[in-house]
């Protein structure tokens, strides 16, 4: 059965589908010996697909990890500056994996990682509109009709934006954490919207992605997903029949972890074999209590 060449390199964990065909038209893909720079090519897996020179093979089973990923690092999986990175707190992991769209550098919470190419494009392309919940603490109470402003809609410097749902989450003494939901990943896109109608924002957390959450995880440890979540997120993102899952009620949403000294926590050694892997501290497993 013959499937697009972007398709079949997301599939095999090389990269997400859009990062795929700009590797594509970088002439770094070749099909049986020879470079192939169009797009929309079909390969059967009687074909030999290589980047770079290297032969790509298509696994058999795919990877799904989430991490609690920690103010302090940055998503991409490296970085030029040689700041942290959120693939850091992954040690043990073989497998190629990738991120799920992206959090920004002082953003904390839900990160998810796999090498499933084809559920990463589904719930990261804008053209899905794929729902992103966040909690944001912001200075004091929000001025009257800010969070209106918001929904209603604002401009910002690269073009319209809009929260499909901003509210009041729970207050502090001094301060307020605010729930924003938008439909885009747009770089820096919650914090600009909430400056753009006065807000000044000094935390950002991302309790859950597609339904899946951060509960029971601190900052910088990961976790393998089961079999319901993964399915959870399949039907997300309309690869697996069935309704979407309804959203989480604000109340089921695990809070922000308490911040202890700054900057992202030191990524621990990796796991040992006789460990579980159901949950893991950095990039290694959770020690037994």
């Amino acid at each position: 059965m013959k499937e697009r060449l972007q398709k079949f390199l997301a599939a095999a964990g090389v990269a997400s589908r859009r990062k795929a065909e700009e590797m594509i038209a970088a002439g770094r893909v070749s099909v049986n010996g020879a470079v192939v720079q169009a797009q929309g090519i079909q390969v059967s897996p009687a074909d030999r697909v290589t980047v770079d020179g290297r032969e790509v093979r298509r696994g058999d089973s795919p990877r799904y990890l989430l991490l609690y990923k920690p103010p302090g690092c940055v998503t991409t999986l490296s970085d030029p500056q040689g700041r942290p990175t959120a693939l850091e707190y992954l040690r043990g992991v073989s497998e190629r994996v990738f991120p799920v769209g992206r959090l920004d550098w002082d953003a904390e919470g839900a990160l998810l990682f796999t090498t499933d190419g084809e559920l990463a494009n589904r719930l990261a392309h804008p053209r899905y509109g794929h729902r992103r919940t966040y909690l944001v603490k912001v200075k004091g109470d929000p001025p009257a009709g800010a969070l209106e402003r918001m929904a209603s809609g604002v401009r910002l410097d690269d073009g319209p934006a809009r929260a499909l749902e901003s509210a009041v989450h729970e207050r502090a003494d001094k301060n307020t954490w605010i729930r924003v939901v938008v439909g885009e990943g747009r770089r820096h896109l919650v914090k600009r919207l909430c400056e753009s109608v006065g807000l000044n924002v000094l935390r950002l957390f991302r309790p859950e992605f597609g339904g899946v959450t951060v509960a029971r995880l601190r900052p910088g440890e990961f976790r393998e997903l089961g079999e319901d979540e993964v399915a959870l997120l399949r039907r997300s993102a309309g690869l697996a029949p069935g309704e979407a899952p309804a959203r989480l009620p604000a109340g089921e949403l695990p809070k922000a972890a308490r911040r202890h000294g700054h900057g992202a926590p030191a990524p621990q050694p990796a796991p040992q074999p006789e460990r579980s892997p159901r949950a893991m501290r950095g990039r290694g497993a959770r020690k037994r209590r």
